[in-house]
């Protein structure tokens, strides 16, 4: 799960219904004719993964964010797929059911979803955070932050979502807006069936709730660490990254650090923490997983050919979810396999 997932916590609050978000060191691998800036022009991203069993397939892209933002996807070959395939089956995601009472009451509640974003009593992060951490957040602050003076009293979860966001824009790479649009697409073109595997955590006080967020200690100064420790390491590292999905470099992918560290450190402090545990957030990562399993298995039996997306860094990963189908009895093939 990336920052947006814990942003979309106080944020959706303030509506009726569901909203959900997506869903993971040391020196960078060298990328194939490919510099440490951020690359654009018509690019092939990575190729595709091949699920079968008998004469039904399941093809599935491995996603990636951040992309470097003026890169053109050259995505015929997804496309042709799609043109073919029953079925969209997208990234498992989280999503919150809120009961707040009807958008009056969620327009009263808009000063306390602000203030859960907040330290408690009014602490800056130099407050909450160990001198040696706070030495490392301060030049990376005024570098990609100016002064920052809002996120200085923002808990470190937050405030590690303003700094990750802000180092992207500067180095000229994108969270989404690459993909998507093909997807949409070739939705709209061949009335393709989506099947969305979403876990809902379902929110019936939502007034009790923010009234313990603007108070509640979350153990998050791990997330800003992580955050600080990616960015430490230089732009480069993000670029290179995004370079190599863009180029379907998937040897320099597995060599490449996984930013996996940081997400998890940050998904971590606000799902393992009290304030939702004891709503209901345990084992997020094992239900979102059971349920992309079982739309897989459910495509795989009906469909001639079925389109799916995951994480490239689940794609690339011993115990990914497509482990799991092959030690089911699927046939698993990575696109490097088949060359």
């Amino acid at each position: 799960m990336c920052f947006r997932t814990f942003r979309a916590l106080s944020l959706v609050l303030l509506v009726s219904g569901a909203t959900s978000t997506a869903f993971a060191q040391d020196s960078a691998a060298p990328i194939r004719d490919v510099a440490p800036v951020v690359v654009s022009g018509a690019l092939p991203g990575p190729g595709l993964w091949k699920v079968s069993k008998g004469d039904h397939v399941m093809w599935v892209l491995g996603t990636q964010a951040p992309l470097p933002r003026r890169m053109h996807w050259q995505s015929e070959r997804v496309e042709e797929i799609l043109a073919a395939s029953q079925e969209l089956i997208r990234q498992p995601v989280m999503g919150f059911s809120v009961e707040a009472g009807g958008f009056l009451r969620s327009v009263f509640l808009l000063p306390r979803v602000y203030g859960a974003r907040k330290n408690p009593d009014g602490a800056h992060l130099r407050d909450v955070l160990s001198e040696p951490l706070y030495a490392r957040w301060m030049p990376l602050r005024e570098r990609y932050l100016g002064s920052g003076r809002k996120a200085e009293r923002m808990r470190p979860v937050f405030a590690a979502g303003e700094l990750w966001e802000e180092a992207l824009e500067d180095n000229d790479l994108v969270q989404g807006g690459i993909v998507e649009p093909v997807l949409e697409r070739a939705v709209k073109r061949y009335g393709l069936r989506q099947t969305h595997p979403k876990w809902v955590l379902k929110v019936t006080d939502a007034k009790a709730l923010l009234a313990e967020a603007e108070h509640a200690r979350l153990d998050d100064a791990g997330c800003l660490e992580a955050t600080v420790e990616e960015l430490e390491a230089g732009p480069d590292r993000l670029r290179l990254r995004a370079n190599a999905w863009a180029a379907g470099d998937l040897a320099a992918l597995r060599a490449l650090p996984d930013p996996g560290r940081r997400r998890s450190a940050c998904a971590d402090a606000v799902m393992e923490s009290p304030l939702l545990r004891k709503r209901g957030s345990d084992g997020i990562d094992e239900r979102m997983q059971a349920l992309w399993l079982e739309a897989a298995e459910k495509a795989l039996a009906e469909n001639k050919s079925t389109f799916a997306l995951l994480p490239i860094s689940n794609l690339l990963s011993d115990d990914g979810y497509l482990s799991e189908l092959a030690a089911r009895g699927y046939a698993v093939e990575a696109p490097d396999e088949r060359i």
